[in-house]
């Protein structure tokens, strides 16, 4: 947990450092490091989601059945 936390600190300060650089305008750089994690959270919900739709129903567990081996001529 303590990692991802302190990921999440860098990840604010990323933001902020790339939206202030990007802009020079400080509001405008602390609305980006809001803005955007909020995004992501919204759109990660979505994807997971289709991700789950997408993955085929758990059904029996089958083994296939092997091959045969060649056979000499």
């Amino acid at each position: 947990m303590a990692k991802s936390a302190a990921f999440g600190v860098v990840h604010l300060g990323t933001s902020f450092g790339v939206g202030y650089a990007l802009t020079g305008n400080l509001a405008i750089a602390g609305a980006i490091t809001l803005v955007e994690p909020l995004c992501n959270t919204v759109a990660h919900y979505f994807f997971d989601r289709w991700w789950e739709r997408r993955q085929p129903a758990a059904g029996p567990a089958t083994t296939p059945a092997p091959v045969p081996a060649p056979q000499p001529a």
